[in-house]
C-alpha cells in the first residue's frame, strides 16, 4: 500500500488550509461586491464536452465509468461554465456575471507553482462583446490583487487579433506554430531565428521582429499602428485603445501595460487577453481574456470574457512577501473530573466566540500543561473537587 500522494497533488495541513480559507473569503467578498454570483460545476463531465477548446487531451485526466462512458476531470472552469450557460441559462437576460472557487486537474510537468491538482478563483462575464466588459474583468483582477495584499503586481493586456492579422498571409502552418510557440515562451532569440529562416514577406518579417518591443503604455499603440496595414490588426489596436481608456477611468491604468506580443496556448481566445504577475515569481498569477468562439453547441453562440487566478500561486507570492497569517490557536484547555460544570463552562465560552478545547484523554494537570505548551494554548481551566481554577501556562493564576 502506497501511503503517500501521487505526484502533483498535496495535502493542505491546518496552517495552509486556514490560509486558503481566508483568501477564499476575501476573494468571494470582492466578487460579490462587483455583482458576480457563485457557481459550482461538477468535478468530472463528459470528455467530449470538456475537450471543446480546452487544454490538450494529453493533459486531461480521462476515465471510463461503469456504463462505459468516457469522462474527464475538469482541466479548467471556463468550458464547464460555457456548457452550463448553454444548457441552463440560454433564455436568461444578459449579461451574466459568474464567479467560482474550484479545483482543476491537468497532467502537467510538476514544478514550483504548478501542480496537477490546483485551485482557481475566477470570473466569467457573459453576453457582451464590448470593451466595457473586457475593461471590467481587468479592473476586477486588479481589485483582487489589492484585496489579498499582493505587492508590486502588474497586468499585461494584449489582443490576439493583432498577431492573427499579421500572420493572415502565412500559409506555412509550421512556421506559424513555431512563431507562436516562441512568443508563448518569450523566447525572442528563437523567434528571430524562426523569422529569418521563414519564407514570409519582408514586411511581415519586419513587424514580427518588432513584436518584443511593442510593450508599454498607450503610446505604443501609435507605434504599432505605423507598422501594420491589415484591417484585422488595426481593429485590434482600436479595441485595446478603448479598453485602456476605460481602465484610466477606473483609475487602475498605472497597474497595466500593453503587450502586443502576447499570445495564448488555448485557441479559443478571440480578442483582449490578460496576464498578471508579481516580481521575481517566474510564472503568471492570473490569466484570461475574451473567448467568443468557445461554444459547446453549434446552435448557440455567446460573447464572453473573464480570468482565472491560481490560489496556490497567490499563497506562494504572499508568503514570500511576508503576508502568511498565523493559524488561530486554542485559547483555553478545559480539564478535570467535574464534567457537568465543565460542559456548562465550555458551552458559555464557545457562545462568546472563545476557542476552547475540552480534554478527552483525562489529562493530569502535568500532562495538560505539557500539551498546552506544545499547542500554544495560554490557559488551562480546571474543574475538580467542587472548585474551579484558571491557570496561566506562563505561571500563576489567570482570568478565564
Amino acid at each position: 500500500m502506497k501511503l503517500y500522494t501521487p505526484r502533483g497533488v498535496k495535502d493542505f495541513l491546518p496552517e495552509d488550509a486556514y490560509w486558503k480559507y481566508l483568501l477564499e473569503q476575501r476573494i468571494r467578498k470582492a466578487f460579490v461586491r462587483w455583482g458576480y454570483q457563485e457557481v459550482i460545476t461538477p468535478t468530472f463531465e463528459f470528455f467530449e464536452t470538456l475537450n471543446i477548446g480546452s487544454t490538450s487531451s494529453e493533459q486531461t485526466y480521462k476515465f471510463l465509468d461503469q456504463e462505459g462512458q468516457l469522462l474527464a476531470l475538469r482541466p479548467d472552469i471556463t468550458t464547464p461554465i460555457a456548457r452550463m450557460v448553454t444548457t441552463r441559462f440560454i433564455n436568461e437576460l444578459k449579461p451574466l456575471r459568474f464567479f467560482y472557487l474550484l479545483n482543476v486537474f491537468r497532467h502537467d510537468d510538476v514544478q514550483v507553482g504548478r501542480q496537477r491538482e490546483f485551485y482557481q478563483a475566477g470570473v466569467e462575464l457573459i453576453g457582451s462583446d464590448s470593451a466595457y466588459a473586457d475593461a471590467e474583468v481587468v479592473a476586477l483582477a486588479i481589485e483582487l490583487f489589492k484585496t489579498v495584499g499582493v505587492l508590486d503586481f502588474q497586468l499585461d493586456i494584449g489582443q490576439v487579433d493583432f498577431f492573427n492579422g499579421i500572420m493572415n498571409g502565412c500559409v506555412n502552418s509550421k512556421t506559424k506554430a513555431d512563431i507562436r510557440n516562441a512568443l508563448l515562451r518569450k523566447d525572442f532569440v528563437g523567434l528571430r531565428n524562426v523569422i529569418n529562416q521563414s519564407d514570409l514577406k519582408p514586411g511581415t518579417k519586419k513587424v514580427l521582429m518588432e513584436l518584443p518591443r511593442l510593450r508599454g503604455r498607450s503610446e505604443i499603440l501609435d507605434v504599432a499602428a505605423s507598422l501594420v496595414e491589415n484591417d484585422v490588426s488595426l481593429a485590434a489596436l482600436e479595441n485595446i485603445k478603448a479598453i485602456y481608456e476605460l481602465l484610466e477611468s477606473y483609475n487602475v491604468s498605472e497597474y497595466v501595460y500593453i503587450d502586443l506580443s502576447m499570445v495564448k496556448s488555448l485557441d479559443y481566445y478571440t480578442g483582449m487577453v490578460l496576464e498578471g504577475y508579481a516580481p521575481n515569481l517566474g510564472f503568471t498569477l492570473c490569466t484570461g481574456g475574451r473567448y467568443d468562439n468557445l461554444n459547446v453547441s453549434s446552435e448557440y453562440k455567446n460573447f464572453a470574457t473573464g480570468f482565472a487566478m491560481g490560489l496556490e500561486r497567490l499563497m506562494l507570492v504572499l508568503e514570500r512577501q511576508g503576508h502568511k497569517p498565523e493559524l488561530i490557536k486554542t485559547e483555553i484547555l478545559v480539564i478535570g473530573p467535574d464534567r457537568l460544570r465543565a460542559a456548562q463552562y465550555v458551552a458559555e465560552q464557545r457562545n462568546k466566540g472563545v476557542i476552547v478545547e475540552w480534554d478527552v484523554l483525562n489529562f493530569s494537570l502535568e500532562q495538560a500543561t505539557e500539551y498546552a505548551k506544545a499547542k500554544g494554548i495560554k490557559k488551562i481551566m480546571v474543574f475538580a473537587n467542587g472548585a474551579e481554577q484558571c491557570i496561566s501556562i506562563e505561571g500563576g493564576e489567570a482570568q478565564c
